[in-house]
This record gives structure tokens, C-alpha cells and sequence, in this order.
């Protein structure tokens, strides 16, 4: 797929991948750690309810400094965790960056978490300060007795020091923690995975250079420009939000737009139009919800000022890069990169033609290659096991506490993703599924994705997982969960003999999908179930629990 008119607005940060990959080494890199300190707007921020704030660079450069000098004199030491527990508000970005110019170990906290889940995290890094406000430490004080290691907290809608105090000015070295270089190996960031149950297995602890990767990155895959206005719709909570939210996007000097509200349809729409958003940064999860919403919702409004759009958090079927294409006039470019590698790894660059439905292509300095189950490189169309040969900037350092599992990631010279893909002869990757959600089938593998693929394709599919369900004649067959289109569904009032006539439909539907299914991909591997449900079960980060489906 080549690319539509809104690339060539601009100069590409990385107009020539191929050799810009064949050349670039990690030592060579020369990035400040810093964002530029001037009247230009950092931050546009609308709250749930309308209201708006907008901040200059020297106002968070300002503030950022105010609350890393209060952390110092509430005793907080370099390596001491400063943990966030707060909905987007101001507060949280500039906080963060304070904390980082500090020396803290930053963590943060989804604000939806219950007490039970903050209080795991909160509990496992031995946090020294809670960042919080007072409606969510509510949350905190019924297990407050129970952490013993957090001494402060901190809340910014009562306590003066965290909202709006600039203290006293330091200078460009001082702004970043003490001793440190760009590409230092000490620990600043600490997130936890929920993994498939939700609950937090493993806190990943990132080095200080994570930001030196997290802002080149945004350069090369973002394409981010001084006066792009960058929207990154993912939670700070999660480590999108928190890598490219705020790290990358301020550390690159753009205006970054941030909406404390739930998703609504129409309200994005009105977001990536009044705001003039030219580089958004999403899920798929959220596009197929807009697609879901109809185009009809779409034209009434004016995405001309949108240049790029990429995707991260789960696979981008081939149908919603060309949905994109057709609706914002430039199509979404997949992203692919982990909590544990800290920074994007495999990509569909701004310069290079996209192939729909693949992760893209490594980013420089990182050597992706797909394995077999003996460890050995194996040649092109060939699925094994994708893994990165170490030694990368943003690469974890550590599992909290938890050192035998961080071995786990480790064999030889390559870490290990989890993840089944395979190179095709151009050298772009292809997502195939997690290992452990492989499906085999009457003795052939198949990969939950590609099937996945092949319902949302389908018009009257907004979303399909598929699981592999125990079959004594097959091992498994193949099993799909469906979220039709509003029109498809019957609502709860019917009446039996139109209910009746619904469920017969929806038997009909369920044939038509089965049909296109094998038109579309393979005659074995169509979904022999299909179960049509109103959601499918997700992580609060927004990726499919095939767990619970099984």
C-alpha cells in the first residue's frame, strides 16, 4: 500500500529506512534528554467535563522542577519509588516528569484499579510516595495499614506543594537525576503487567535510557515535527501512555493534546477536529469502535489536519488499515513493542509502503529474528518464535524482586517475546499469536490472529476472538466469540416471536461468516462455533482475555 497525500506535508524525520538501518548503532546516538523550555503550548488538556487548561513549556518546565524539589525534600532518593495514581489531569504529566528529574523510580497506576489492584503493585515495589487525589485514596486507606513503606501521600487536588508551587529554578543539568547520562542503566521507570488475569505478576523495571530510545523512536516511527499538535489516546497507566504520552511526545517538543473523558465516538471525533490533530497515536480496540459507530458519524467531521496514525496494544487487521485510509485519508500503521522492551521494536515506518495486516520492520538498532524449537534462525514464511538479540536502550533491567522470572526472558544472547510471527522475503513481520494461544487443529497450527483477521473483515463484524476448544475427533477445533453491528443485534425487549426470528438469524449470520471464513483464509481454518456476545472480555489496557474465552 503506498502512501496518500498528507505524507509528503513534511520532510520524514527517516526518509530512507533501508539505509538509515543499515548503518545506525545505538553508541552513535546523541539524544539530550530535555524538552525545549519556551512559551510554545506543551499540553492541551479538556477535562470530562469541558473544562480546559493549556500549559507552555515554560510552565511545565516550572512545574515539573516545583514537585522534583518537594519529592527531595520529602526525603525522596535516587531509586525510591514514586508511584502515580491519578485520571489524566495536568498534574499526572508534570508530576511524572518531576519525579524522573528527581531520581525516583516512577510507577503508575490505571485510575480505574480497585483497592485490591493498586494495593498488589503499591505493596510489591515498596513505594515510598502515592500520588493520588482524594476521591481515589479512599481506595488506599482501607489497606493503608498494610504498607508499611509508603510514607507519604500525596494528594494534588489538597496539597499545595504537588499542584502549583515552581519552587526554585534549576539548570539543564540539575533537570536531569543526579549523575546520570542518557544512556545510563539506572532504573527509572517501574510498570506492572496485568497479564491474562489481571493481576500483577510482574513488575518490569525500565532503565533512565528507556527515554533516550522512547524519543528517537518518536522521531522515526511517530514522525513527530516541532509543530505537529500529537495525540496519544493511551492511558499514562499503561506504558504507551507513559513512554509516548509523555516521554516521547514532550522530550520531541510537540503539543500534546490530552482527554481526561471516557471514549465517545462522537467526542474523539470532535477532538482529533477542534484540537487540528496531525499525528495520533492509538489501539485498535478504539478504531474498530469508531468504525462500529458508522461512517455517516464520521463525515460530519474534519480530519484534513491528520498526517499520521499509528497503532500499538494488539494486531491491526488488513480491514481497519483500509477503513482508516478511507475515513481520516491516511491508513493506520501497526506498531509492535512490549511493557519489557520499553520502547516500539517492530513498526510500519512513515517512508516505507505498508503491507497490511503486518507488525512492519525492525527499528534501527534492533536485530528481530524468528526461531525454531531448537533456537536455530529459520528462513523466510516460516513461523517460530520472535525474539530480539539484547542490548538495546529501553531493554528491562529487572523484574521486581523477581529474578528467577527474569531470567525466564533471557535465552543465550536473545529475549524471548512470547510471541509466534514469521519474516516474510521482504523482511516485514507477521504476527501470528501468542504461543501459548495457538490453536492446532486436526494436526495444522493456526494462529488466533489470522482468523480474527478474516471475521473483521466482514462488514457485519466489529470485533472476533477465537480460541482453540478440546475436540475428541480434532484436538481442537476453532471457536469465535463475535460482536456484531448494532443492526444485528436484537434488543431486550423483543417479543419471542421476534426473538425467535433473530436467533434464526443470527443462525444465518453465523453460516455467512463460516463461508467467509474459508473464502477468505483456509477451508480448515474457519470457525466451526461461532458465539455471538455483546463485548469481549479485556484487560483494562484494552487487549483480548482469551483465557476467559477458553
Amino acid at each position: 500500500m503506498n502512501k496518500p497525500e498528507p505524507y509528503f506535508k513534511l520532510p520524514l524525520n527517516l526518509s530512507n529506512y533501508k539505509d538509515f538501518y543499515s548503518i545506525f548503532d545505538w553508541s552513535d546516538a546523541d539524544v539530550g534528554i530535555t524538552f525545549p523550555v519556551s512559551d510554545k503550548i506543551a499540553l492541551h488538556w479538556e477535562g470530562a467535563d469541558g473544562e480546559k487548561k493549556q500549559f507552555t513549556y515554560k510552565e511545565l518546565d516550572a512545574l515539573a522542577d516545583g514537585f522534583a524539589n518537594h519529592l527531595k525534600e520529602l526525603g525522596v532518593k535516587k531509586g525510591d519509588r514514586v508511584f502515580f495514581f491519578l485520571p489524566r489531569i495536568p498534574e499526572l504529566y508534570y508530576g511524572v516528569l518531576g519525579a524522573v528529574r528527581a531520581g525516583a523510580v516512577v510507577g503508575t497506576l490505571f485510575a480505574a484499579f480497585g483497592t485490591q489492584g493498586a494495593f498488589e503493585r503499591l505493596k510489591n515495589s515498596g513505594a515510598k510516595v502515592l500520588v493520588t487525589n482524594s476521591e481515589l485514596r479512599k481506595r488506599i486507606e482501607p489497606v493503608r495499614k498494610d504498607l508499611p513503606k509508603l510514607k507519604h501521600i500525596l494528594e494534588v487536588d489538597t496539597c499545595q506543594p504537588v499542584g502549583l508551587t515552581s519552587s526554585n529554578h534549576r539548570t539543564e543539568n540539575e533537570k536531569q537525576p543526579d549523575g546520570l547520562t542518557k544512556l545510563t542503566k539506572t532504573p527509572s521507570i517501574m510498570m506492572y503487567t496485568s497479564g491474562t488475569s489481571g493481576t500483577p505478576v510482574r513488575g518490569m523495571v525500565l532503565p533512565y535510557s528507556a527515554l533516550a530510545m522512547q524519543k528517537l523512536t518518536a522521531q522515526w516511527v511517530l514522525d513527530l515535527h516541532p509543530d505537529d499538535i500529537f495525540w496519544c489516546s493511551a492511558d499514562p497507566g499503561w506504558i504507551t501512555g507513559l513512554a509516548y504520552g509523555i516521554f516521547g511526545g514532550f522530550l520531541n517538543g510537540v503539543s500534546s493534546v490530552v482527554y481526561e473523558g471516557r471514549f465517545s465516538p462522537e467526542k474523539w471525533y470532535q477532538i482529533l477536529q477542534d484540537y487540528k490533530v496531525s499525528v495520533w497515536y492509538t489501539a485498535p480496540t478504539a478504531l474498530r469502535m469508531l468504525r462500529g459507530a458508522g461512517e455517516e458519524l464520521a463525515e460530519k467531521f474534519d480530519f484534513s489536519h491528520l498526517r499520521h496514525l499509528c497503532t500499538v496494544g494488539e494486531p491491526l487487521e488488513p480491514e481497519l488499515v483500509r477503513w482508516t485510509e478511507k475515513v481520516f485519508g491516511v491508513p493506520a500503521h501497526d506498531t509492535y513493542w512490549l511493557t519489557e522492551t520499553g520502547a516500539m521494536m517492530i513498526a510500519n515506518f512513515p517512508s516505507e509502503p505498508i503491507k497490511p495486516g503486518s507488525m512492519g520492520q525492525p527499528v534501527p538498532g534492533i536485530e528481530a529474528v524468528v526461531l525454531d524449537d531448537g533456537g536455530q534462525q529459520v528462513p523466510p514464511n516460516v513461523e517460530g518464535d520472535l525474539v530480539f538479540k539484547t542490548g538495546w536502550p529501553s531493554q528491562m533491567i529487572g523484574v521486581w524482586e523477581n529474578p528467577e522470572r527474569f531470567r525466564s526472558y533471557f535465552k543465550g544472547d536473545y529475549f524471548v517475546t512470547g510471541d509466534r510471527a514469521y519474516q516474510d522475503e521482504d523482511g516485514y513481520f507477521w504476527y501470528v499469536g501468542r504461543a501459548d494461544d495457538m490453536i492446532k487443529t486436526s494436526g495444522e497450527r493456526v494462529g488466533p490472529f489470522e482468523v480474527e483477521s478474516a471475521l473483521m473483515s466482514h462488514p457485519k463484524v466489529v470485533e472476533a476472538a477465537v480460541v482453540g476448544k478440546p475436540d475428541p475427533v480434532r484436538g481442537q477445533i476453532i471457536k469465535a466469540f463475535v460482536v456484531l453491528k448494532q443492526e444485528n443485534k436484537r434488543t431486550p425487549k423483543q417479543t419471542l416471536s421476534v426473538a425467535t426470528g433473530q436467533a434464526k438469524k443470527q443462525k444465518n449470520i453465523s453460516e455467512e461468516l463460516k463461508r467467509h471464513v474459508k473464502k477468505t483464509l483456509a477451508g480448515h481454518a474457519y470457525p466451526r462455533e461461532i458465539e455471538f456476545v455483546d463485548e469481549l472480555p479485556k484487560t483494562k489496557s484494552g487487549k483480548i482475555v482469551r483465557r476467559v474465552l477458553r
